[in-house]
């Protein structure tokens, strides 16, 4: 009923071109026109102002000879100060667009090395963006923003990367684990040889207290007992032991048969063995604590 009253709605974020016997005659902005008919004005076209997105996949090779699938997405919109030249000057918006990205990804990613792309995608876009404002920019479109969304190597390339990311990280990996087992090891050697230290220690330290209470029991006993000597007094003292040692070892349980010589001479020998001992160990320890 609008159209045969020569009434035109136009929506918000469109304008329509408004043509007369086929010529460009004015920009219709959002609202209600009236286009008498009988006098050949009609709408050409609609061209909508909102920001539009175009995702856009280019296959190249880089410097280093591995092929990419570089995926960038384009925002763009029309001018309305320029819409004829948007509405009349192109026939495929999108499809220009998408040739201008080609050239620009093809001609700066060969320059790079796989790893650069990565690290340099943001200036790939910056110059898509630069050469594609310049472009459009005549045929009354500006673009909103540039992104590159995605760099996809060959299957193959990616899990080559993830293996030496990974034999990367094992490695690093091994070393802080032989570190470690060092540290562990080191530790361990110091602490076994202070124990060994402070065992060697007690044992010289229990050695000198038998040494010092047998020489003042040998001294007691020959200020009481007039006619003896220290030599006697010593033999005695160590045949008690050794009667006291006997003694132990057959209270052991676990000891069932202990053959040592026996008699008066064995006695004899044995008591000379463990003074002649005794004395050594004196003498080696002394240096020693000292």
């Amino acid at each position: 009923m609008g159209n045969l009253l020569g009434c035109v709605q136009v929506d918000q974020s469109t304008v329509a071109i408004k043509e007369r016997f086929g010529k460009f005659e004015d920009i219709l902005e959002p609202g209600c026109h009236f286009l008498p008919w009988c006098i050949g004005s009609q709408v050409a076209g609609r061209l909508t102002l909102r920001v539009q997105q175009l995702d856009v996949r280019c296959e190249t090779k880089t410097k280093d000879n591995v092929f990419v699938n570089v995926v960038a997405s384009v925002q763009y919109r029309a001018l309305a100060d320029k819409a004829s030249d948007a509405f009349y000057r192109l026939s495929n918006t999108r499809s220009q667009i998408q040739a201008y990205v080609f050239d620009v990804i093809r001609a700066s990613v060969p320059k790079l090395n796989l790893d650069d792309t990565f690290e340099q995608k943001n200036e790939i876009a910056k110059a898509v963006e630069d050469e594609l404002e310049k472009a459009m920019s005549a045929y009354g479109y500006e673009i909103v923003q540039t992104l590159i969304v995605d760099i996809e190597p060959d299957e193959q390339v990616k899990r080559a990367m993830n293996e030496i990311n990974a034999a990367a990280r094992l490695r690093v990996a091994a070393n802080e684990k032989a570190e470690a087992e060092k540290i562990i090891q080191i530790k361990r050697a110091e602490g076994d040889a202070e124990s060994k230290y402070l065992a060697g220690l007690g044992i010289a330290r229990q050695r000198q207290a038998i040494v010092d209470g047998l020489r003042d029991s040998v001294l007691g006993f020959s200020v009481n007992v007039p006619g003896t000597t220290a030599k006697d007094v010593l033999d005695m003292v160590l045949v008690t032991q050794y009667f006291d040692t006997m003694k132990e070892i057959g209270a052991t349980s676990k000891s069932s048969a202990v053959f040592i010589p026996h008699g008066p001479g064995a006695v004899r020998d044995v008591a000379q063995q463990i003074r002649d001992g005794l004395l050594q160990a004196s003498a080696y320890q002394q240096p020693n604590l000292s």
